[in-house]
């Protein structure tokens, strides 16, 4: 099988106004969720443009960035209760951009018709509840049930931030596929069989990107210090995750983001060869190396033989900006050639096709798939 190469690349709430101003100039720095005299298109330009920007801004606009990545802050679903009518016209604008992937339900399995459907599902925010304490993001059994269904009619991958042991802790399964660290440490079960989706087991796929390994030393000095340096600020939960390091800010004051961030950049600026990139509630440190979790869905459709083929149909749930790799690299593989969907209550960007609302929703839709699978294969005998 051949391995594609990897080269390492270059490198408090605040009323916004009051206290500092926007790095992107001729712009206006929203709060988050974005005032009601601000529509919610014009208030996320404004919120990308800010993101587009160096990750080196100071504690402002830091804080800005960090409301901006997690859209799920209660704040915004205060707005969101409390949503007028041009909120919920654009809220109506999104879903018809992006669908409910139930509602399209036949709409999807009609584009795997000749194909070989490969799942690719996240782990926190999708599987399981986001919860306060990322050790106790554990799955139901109903939901392990119903990926254990998914995995036994489809190739089944597991794409998660959290290291791979540690993934592999909650979901229990042994017969899927497990890519950790954003993708950056990937392995299959190994089990034999005659189909090309068995062989693939039987090889037992173990991969990291070359040059992952040196980093590692990095990585643990980093957890290290993060950890020293984020011990005075509440609620704060520092996670090694081999090849990254994680700094959750769920339960920590938004009085305290600006010093967390802070925190962050301070010991980063001592190491140019990792990179901070931000998700659902956290902040994370990362090797400069281009990977990310639509690498490791291009790599784990090759290793299955599905390289360069069209009868093949990726299926990728997500709701974690990190996720939006994913969804991008289904996009470059053409016009119904994938199809990503993302889990979310608020509307956000998001190159992802369809939606889900939540976990559960998450489960109807895998738990759907197999019944139609189930049933295709029986009207096949008849």
């Amino acid at each position: 099988m051949a391995k594609p190469s990897v080269a390492v690349a270059e490198a408090s709430g605040v009323p916004a106004q009051a206290s500092c101003s926007c790095p992107c100039p001729g712009t206006t720095l929203f709060p988050y969720p974005p005032p009601r005299g601000a529509s919610g298109i014009a208030a996320a330009a404004v919120r990308r443009k800010c993101l587009q920007a160096e990750v080196g801004g100071g504690a402002c606009w830091g804080v800005e960035s960090m409301r901006a990545s997690s859209p799920t802050h209660a704040r915004a679903a205060a707005a969101l209760a409390g949503a007028g009518a041009d909120e919920e016209e654009e809220r109506a604008a999104w879903m018809a951009r992006h669908p409910s992937a139930l509602g399209k339900f036949e709409r999807i399995v009609a584009a795997s018709e000749g194909r070989r459907i490969v799942m690719f599902l996240d782990y926190d925010g999708t599987l399981s509840p986001i919860v306060d304490d990322p050790d106790a993001a554990f799955m139901s059994e109903t939901m392990r049930m119903a990926v254990r269904s998914v995995a036994k009619h489809f190739p089944t991958a597991i794409v998660s931030g959290r290291c791979r042991d540690k993934v592999f802790g909650f979901v229990k399964l042994a017969e899927l596929y497990y890519a950790g660290s954003h993708g950056m440490d990937i392995k299959g079960p190994a089990k034999a069989s005659s189909s090309r989706h068995e062989k693939a087991k039987a090889k037992g796929v173990l991969f990291q990107p070359a040059t992952a390994s040196e980093f590692l030393p990095m990585i643990e000095a980093v957890h290290e210090r993060l950890v020293e340096t984020t011990r005075s600020i509440p609620g704060a939960k520092v996670e090694n995750n081999r090849f990254c390091v994680s700094v959750h800010f769920r339960c920590v004051d938004e009085k305290m983001w600006g010093e967390l961030w802070e925190s962050v950049k301070g010991v980063l600026r001592e190491y140019p060869r990792l990179r901070l990139t931000q998700g659902r509630m956290v902040l994370e440190v990362r090797p400069t190396i281009k990977w990310d979790k639509g690498k490791a869905l291009e790599f784990l459709l090759e290793s299955l033989g599905f390289a360069g083929c069209t009868n093949v149909l990726p299926v990728y749930i997500g709701d974690d900006r990190t996720d939006e790799d994913a969804f991008r690299a289904l996009r470059r593989r053409g016009q119904g050639q994938g199809v990503g969907i993302l889990v979310s209550k608020h509307p956000k960007e998001t190159s992802a096709s369809y939606s889900l609302q939540e976990p559960a929703e998450v489960m109807e839709f895998l738990l759907r798939l197999v019944e139609w699978k189930r049933l295709s294969r029986l009207s096949r005998t008849q």
